[in-house]
Formats: C-alpha cells, structure tokens, sequence
C-alpha cells in the first residue's frame, strides 16, 4: 500500500471516528455502538470494512465502528493530533 493511501484510509477513520456518535445497537438492545455518516470515498470506505474496522450496508447512510475500528481510532487521535 502507498503511503498516500495508507495515510487517507487512517485519516478517513479518525474523521470518522471523531464526527461520529454514540447510541443503542438496535439489533442488541443495551449495547452501545458508534455510527458515522459515510460521507466519505467509498473505495476507502470499502478498504475499512475489508480491514474490519467498520461495517456498512448498501441501504444505510452511515456505518458503524468495530472494536478494532474505535481502538485504532483512538491511536489515530493520538498520532495526528497529540
């Protein structure tokens, strides 16, 4: 992977991560999950849900983190922003 690209996929989920908010998991109920709006390019959209560290469904506007997608979110915020 370039390093371009490698930086645009970590960029994208920190943005992600950091517009997104918390609610119920709806098929989990008191569960607590983080969705994000997928106002982002879907080919690294695509890459994130490939890697795990979100999921997204052709019908919905928004995803949702993983674990692994919040963990290496919040290492993101530490590493661009201190």
């Amino acid at each position: 992977m370039k390093q371009e690209t490698k930086q645009l996929s970590e960029l994208t989920l920190l943005v992600l991560y950091l517009s997104g908010w918390e609610e119920d998991c709806r098929t989990d109920p008191g569960r607590s999950i983080r969705r994000a709006w997928k106002g982002h390019p879907f080919e690294v959209l695509n890459e994130l849900d490939e890697k795990e560290l979100i999921t997204q469904h052709p019908k919905s506007k928004s995803i949702v983190f993983t674990e692994a997608g919040k963990t290496i979110a919040k290492e993101l915020m530490e590493k661009y922003l201190g």
